[in-house]
């Protein structure tokens, strides 16, 4: 069985597999699909799980797993409330549900929205939920997320604001070819690197946008990667970013060959690979 690489999450000292589990991918499975896939996940070393409290059912999921494995992995999850008495709230829920005392992560989610934004980092807003969480011992460390071509943007703000310990944002290889977004990206992971601040990637292996006129067949709200080839060359694209992490895709039975990819990392593919990869499947950016 390959052996999955690790690296230091940002400052917080954890030895991470370089492949988080995104139990985004629990959202809407039943109990035994779920138990099957953590033991999975353990089979390979994976000792980072990524969730939410909006991801469906899937801090209820990993509850059972967790209430006799929580000392083996970094638990992370996150908030979509604004203001510090809603996350406090979402926070002690998440924590019944995944039957537990405390996560090592907590991540202000989707965080792109400038009236948002503003809520949640003033008088009142999520921050101060966060920094009292903290310092109560309920949560590790603190992190922000975001989807759309404003993530990385906002992230920088976000980091001028407070010391965040983590970043999550999308990156794959037609993201790569907005220029404006692929700049932002860069001075965004430059700022995390000489912070020590962990960068989480996701929609590695987006090879489009569903297309209207095709049935959505994976549990993904993009269309994935399907061959193993192509897949890899995706995600060792990603895995060439400095200090970061893969957040595996939504797809319970896409996992496994995302974890394969992980494991076989030597270096990013070349340019002119990418190029033919990308032309002959008909990859597309997932945010325009």
């Amino acid at each position: 069985m390959n052996f999955l690489p690790r690296a230091p999450f940002g400052r917080t000292g954890h030895m991470s597999t370089r492949a988080l589990f995104g139990a985004a991918a629990f959202a809407d499975v039943d109990q035994d699909t779920a138990d099957r896939t953590m033991e999975l996940l353990a089979e390979r070393g994976v000792n980072h799980i990524d969730t939410a409290a909006s991801y469906g059912d899937a801090e209820i999921r990993l509850g059972p797993w967790l209430e006799t494995n929580r000392d083996t992995v970094f638990l992370a999850t996150k908030t979509e409330e604004r203001r510090a008495e809603g996350a406090r709230a979402e926070l002690r829920r998440s924590l019944e549900r995944l039957r537990t005392d405390h996560v090592d992560l907590w991540q202000m989610h989707i965080l792109v929205d400038e009236e948002e934004w503003a809520a949640a980092m003033g008088p009142g807003g999520a921050l101060e939920a966060f920094i009292e969480a903290r310092d109560e011992g309920l949560v590790r460390w603190l992190g922000v997320t975001g989807h759309g071509l404003t993530a990385p943007s906002m992230h920088l703000r976000s980091l001028e604001r407070f010391d965040f310990d983590s970043v999550l944002l999308a990156w794959n290889y037609p993201m790569s070819l907005n220029p404006e977004y692929a700049a932002q990206f860069r001075t965004l992971v430059d700022l995390c690197r000489r912070r020590g601040a962990a960068v989480q990637l996701i929609k590695t292996i987006c090879r489009r946008p569903w297309p209207e006129s095709a049935p959505q067949t994976r549990a993904c709200w993009y269309e994935p990667l399907e061959d193993p080839e192509d897949l890899a060359a995706a995600v060792h694209f990603a895995m060439d970013v400095p200090g970061s992490f893969i957040n595996t895709v939504g797809d319970v039975d896409v996992l496994p060959r995302v974890l394969d990819a992980v494991a076989s990392f030597d270096g990013p593919p070349p340019k002119e690979e990418l190029e033919r990869r990308a032309a002959d499947g008909e990859w597309a950016p997932l945010f325009a």
